[in-house]
């Protein structure tokens, strides 16, 4: 019998093991048949061992096909990827595809043949998922999944859904609606509730919204799995209800407080008994409902400050915290974002830094070095002493829109650390992007990290990714690549890329607060690659890709020369000189006119889509006027309308100009010119106050704005090129 059974275990394993395969057969089928269409019949899949437990890919011409061999579902879509750029010269991006296969496919001559050297390649931010992601439904998600498979990623944060968990655990504890309708935030929110930082703000949350969520992350994680990557789950961090102190009187649960304005949050303290109870409860309802990788993510004191930077204290924390995750899972792996130690360098001394990593196995933790483009930590904290840690591009802060990045490190710095012996156990390179659909060149750059353990020569990359995205060869967008290479994507150190001061609540200095200014190169470098840009499109217009890049350059130019404007009517100001004043102001708001009408024309671009996103996750108009809320008010104000971290997630959109910053201006204008005409002081608080209110009730309102594309690109760009670039050239004038 034992015999019997034994050889009936070993059958069903392999039959099981057997049709795993074939899933993930279909699902890199289908994935194929998505992206290269009626033209799948021309490629071929096989499957290849891993080497030395790392993925691998292989691509050869074979009877009339072409042959795509991998470890996995991603490294076979990640061969197809290398033949679609490299032989093709296409490419799919969020912000502009091309994707014309030749009548014959090209030949491989021999094999060729790409081992990743990273363990690790992980993908998104906690942030990510509210500053681009609040909206998604399931073809989106789709679209984004393909692309990481395209990539290489195999490490994707994945946190939709995880209200619903929570739901069934509160629940179960005797949580009515009311407690929950007070703790769970809007949906525009979740990051900072998820990572411990606020309740309730943007709710209460429909009930429609946790189902429908729970069932857009059962087909996420059916998808990324299918093509071989492992998800990184959510863990139990110990934020509670406000409600928990009167279910648990005998708990210990202590206030804390994010700042920005929002009121305490709660914390249950992981030396209680139940904390170890209540992380174990969650990963276990959480693998019942979504399964487990082992890989979970959990950021204790994300932005909030420990009670005390004791050794003793931070060491028992972090031991518990881990051991609520391993009583549920003995193979769990903490994920664990190392923005903390940067945020609050200070408090985050080397010692406070070994006190809550040497609490965890080695083998059960991995560090994200999230900013390791500007700020690598990894060289401060000896590679976080021992642990396994993941290079990280943070790049965009906030979703904000801006041509920016450090294309130099992204290019060469992953492999520096990865051939430095003082980089310990680096493990892997990742993403971790605020927001993205933006700046799809530097993420490119980025991905190629992938499969290359050598740096990247930028020069010969720019050539390539130009021949890609527009379709063909063309020496002017060398020419005018290689300019945005050594301007705006040679960024400095701050926190991702200058914002426009058109962007700013109404200020005469040269920046607002949250809104930063300063380039890192001079306005008039950036107008060669502008005028490039204007030649090449008789050539290049059919090219979304190009006509994408036409529209944001477009964009940076103008955004940039709204500071000499500005200046030019403060000026006028302070001399009192109305008629300059009234000149300058116009240009001003002509700007703003401009840039919207130019925005307009480009999707990418559009309030009016990511309202319109927000609206369609609404069953009844009540949810929907709900979410609408929520959208207005993340790019905004982020909170009530005393919030300080207003402006934190501006954006330059078509309608967002039109119908929020060019109108606060107009009224600031107005106001100015009375103050010069009465001769009486200008009192900024008195006009923030009056303005505060106006923002509010914007937010609160639902006027429509349009959410399709309108207007001609190249007529716009060509009217504005004659208008600007001789004020851009001769200031003066």
């Amino acid at each position: 019998m034992n015999i019997a059974r034994s050889f009936g275990m070993l059958l069903l394993l392999a039959l099981s093991n057997g049709l795993q395969a074939q899933m993930n057969r279909e699902a890199v089928g289908a994935f194929i048949r998505r992206i290269v269409q009626d033209r799948a019949g021309d490629f071929q899949i096989a499957y290849i061992g891993p080497v030395r437990g790392k993925d691998v890919f292989e691509l050869e011409s074979s009877h009339g096909k072409i042959l795509l061999k991998g470890s996995n579902g991603l490294s076979v879509a990640s061969a197809l990827n290398y033949y679609l750029t490299r032989y093709c010269h296409c490419q799919i991006t969020s912000n502009g595809i091309h994707l014309q296969l030749p009548g014959a496919l090209p030949v491989i001559t021999g094999k060729i043949r790409k081992e990743t050297p990273y363990q690790y390649r992980y993908y998104l931010n906690y942030c990510t998922f509210n500053y681009t992601m609040s909206w998604w439904n399931w073809d989106r998600w789709q679209k984004e999944i393909d692309w990481m498979a395209l990539q290489g990623i195999n490490m994707p944060l994945a946190v939709t859904g995880e209200e619903a968990i929570w739901q069934k655990i509160y629940r179960d504890k005797g949580f009515d609606e009311k407690d929950l309708g007070r703790f769970f935030c809007g949906p525009a929110y979740f990051s900072w509730f998820w990572m411990g930082n606020l309740d309730g703000w943007g709710g209460p949350l429909p009930q429609h919204w946790i189902d429908s969520h729970k069932a857009l992350q059962l087909q996420i994680l059916a998808a990324e799995r299918a093509m071989g990557m492992t998800p990184v789950l959510p863990a139990f961090t110990g934020h509670v209800p406000a409600s928990f102190r009167e279910k648990f009187p005998n708990a210990r649960v202590k206030k804390v407080n994010w700042g920005a304005g929002f009121d305490d949050v709660y914390i249950l303290d992981p030396s209680d008994p139940m904390f170890v109870i209540l992380g174990r409860e969650f990963l276990q309802a959480q693998t019942r409902e979504y399964g487990s990788d082992h890989l979970y993510s959990a950021d204790t004191f994300n932005e909030n400050l420990p009670p005390t930077n004791d050794t003793t204290y931070l060491h028992d924390v972090s031991r518990k915290v881990f051991e609520s995750m391993a009583s549920a899972d003995p193979k769990a792996i903490w994920v664990m974002q190392g923005w903390m130690f940067h945020y609050q360098s200070d408090f985050w001394q080397p010692a406070q830094i070994r006190a809550l990593l040497h609490a965890v196995p080695d083998d059960h933790m991995i560090i994200l070095d999230l900013y390791s483009e500007s700020h690598p930590l990894w060289k401060t904290t000896q590679a976080y002493y021992g642990k396994p840690w993941i290079w990280c591009m943070l790049h965009n802060f906030g979703g904000n829109v801006s041509l920016w990045g450090r294309m130099d490190q992204a290019a060469a710095d992953p492999a520096a650390a990865l051939h430095d012996s003082a980089s310990g156990k680096m493990a892997g390179i990742g993403l971790t992007p605020e927001g993205i659909e933006n700046n799809p060149a530097l993420y490119q750059l980025m991905t190629e990290n992938i499969w290359n353990d050598q740096p990247i020569a930028l020069a010969e990359w720019l050539h390539r990714y130009a021949w890609q995205r527009y379709g063909m060869e063309n020496p002017g967008m060398d020419t005018a690549w290689r300019i945005l290479a050594f301007t705006v994507y040679q960024g400095g150190l701050g926190e991702g890329g200058p914002e426009s001061i058109i962007v700013s609540r109404p200020t005469t200095q040269v920046w607002g607060d949250r809104v930063r200014t300063k380039l890192d190169y001079r306005p008039s470098d950036l107008l060669g690659a502008w005028t490039l840009f204007v030649k090449a499109v008789p050539q290049l217009k059919e090219s979304d890709g190009f006509r994408y890049d036409l529209t944001d350059i477009t964009r940076q130019v103008l955004a940039n020369y709204a500071t000499p404007l500005q200046q030019q009517w403060v000026l006028a100001y302070l001399q009192h000189d109305t008629a300059a004043f009234d000149d300058y102001t116009a240009r001003f708001i002509g700007l703003m006119d401009d840039m919207d009408r130019l925005l307009a024309t480009r999707r990418d671009f559009l309030l009016g889509r990511w309202i319109a996103d927000a609206r369609s996750c609404g069953l009844e108009p009540i949810e929907k006027d709900l979410y609408e809320f929520n959208a207005r008010d993340l790019i905004t104000l982020w909170g009530n309308k005393d919030s300080e971290l207003h402006e934190y997630a501006n954006r330059q959109w078509a309608g967002l100009i039109s119908g929020f910053y060019k109108p606060r201006w107009q009224q600031y204008f107005v106001y100015l010119r009375a103050k010069m005409i009465s001769g009486s002081r200008m009192e900024t608080t008195d006009f923030d106050n009056a303005i505060k209110a106006w923002e509010w009730r914007w937010v609160n309102s639902r006027e429509t704005y349009p959410s399709e594309p309108d207007g001609n690109l190249f007529e716009i760009v060509d009217q504005l090129y004659k208008k600007y670039a001789p004020q851009i050239q001769s200031p003066s004038r």
